[in-house]
């Protein structure tokens, strides 16, 4: 399985360095509300269910959004060391993530203007096994939190344009459609 990986990765290497333009991708996620605050997402061949806990109104039979950004961050944290450690030659037995998200939700509930909606700050544990020199782990370490997209992603911001398009069809008048477009 690693010698496979491995040259997984050695391959992208190369055809991305032929052709930087195959290196870019996109990924995209599709969401629709069912019920209360539940919602079922598509993710390429994937469906997940996402709602909130019972104490939130929800019916707790998936993960929240706010857990799934902890996911998010802890997997991809997971997927990059094996990666880079791998094309590199380090042995890790194991690696594994454990998080954690301070959330105040004055800022969802609109109670304080003061306090965001979002994570006040993420912090957590990673616990790598392995039997490789420390000076290599300390290396993978660094280029890890260098290239790890997630934390790139959450530490450094990426622009956001969203579009709502707003549907109404009243007994009165014909089905209108509004468009609007926010940037965060």
């Amino acid at each position: 399985m690693t010698n496979s990986l491995k040259e997984t990765i050695s391959n992208l290497q190369k055809d991305f360095t032929a052709n930087p333009k195959n290196a870019v991708v996109q990924y995209e996620s599709n969401s629709i509300l069912k019920e209360g605050l539940q919602s079922v997402v598509t993710l390429r061949e994937h469906k997940l269910i996402v709602d909130e806990p019972k104490s939130f109104g929800g019916k707790d039979e998936g993960p929240s959004p706010v857990e799934l950004i902890l996911a998010a961050l802890a997997t991809c944290q997971e997927i990059t060391y094996k990666a880079f450690a791998t094309a590199a030659g380090i042995n890790i037995e194991s690696v594994s993530v454990n998080l954690t998200g301070t959330l105040d939700l004055q800022g969802f509930l609109a109670l304080n203007k003061n306090t965001r909606p979002g994570f006040q700050y993420i912090s957590g544990t990673v616990d790598i096994k392995s039997s490789s020199p420390k000076a290599e782990i300390d290396k993978l370490i660094d280029t890890v939190n260098k290239h790890c997209r997630v934390l790139d992603i959450l530490s450094k911001g990426v622009p956001i344009k969203l579009f709502q398009k707003v549907s109404s069809n009243t007994s009165t008048s014909a089905a209108q459609t509004e468009q609007r477009v926010s940037v965060a």
